[in-house]
């Protein structure tokens, strides 16, 4: 099969690949460039593990193909933290205990990532409902929620002291 040649930025970083037009880019992500926080967990788009901000909206990156991410910027949950500061949606989900096996947490971060960065007043109502893509069989939700309550509350505080 004829090869693509493919630019993007994943995490900041520009990355040139020839790719077969039918890999998806969960596969390109976790085989050609080693960043395995994407699980490829359902392939079917409902388990919301594969989340990655692709232009800054989320993406399920199962659903995705590699060529289609020409031209694009791409952030994983390897490339959240910050000169090794966790940001405060990784730390609020330690701190809250919103993981537990840890399979299905990437997409959850990235995905509160996403919706933190259209909103920093959600109601938990508005979370829940924004989460609704994503499964995780392990903490029943709860402690997902207020995790993502946290890291909102932790965010509004780093706005205004940067004010």
């Amino acid at each position: 099969m004829k090869k693509v040649k493919t630019h993007f930025k994943v995490n900041g970083k520009p990355v040139e690949l020839e790719l077969e037009p039918r890999r998806l880019l969960v596969s390109v992500l976790r085989d050609d460039l080693g960043l395995t926080g994407a699980h490829q967990g359902c392939d079917t788009t409902n388990c919301g593990a594969c989340t990655v901000l692709v232009d800054g909206k989320a993406v399920k990156s199962c659903t995705m193909l590699g060529v289609q991410a020409n031209g694009k910027e791409i952030l994983t949950i390897e490339g959240l933290a910050k000169e090794g500061q966790l940001h405060p949606i990784q730390k609020a989900f330690i701190e809250k205990q919103g993981l537990q096996c840890g399979f299905s947490t990437p997409g959850m971060i990235m995905t509160s990532c996403w919706m933190l960065n259209q909103n920093k007043n959600l109601s938990e109502d508005e979370i829940k409902r924004m989460l609704h893509g994503n499964i995780c069989r392990c903490t029943g939700y709860q402690g997902i929620v207020e995790a993502v309550k946290y890291a909102q509350e932790m965010m509004k505080k780093q706005e205004i002291s940067k004010q």
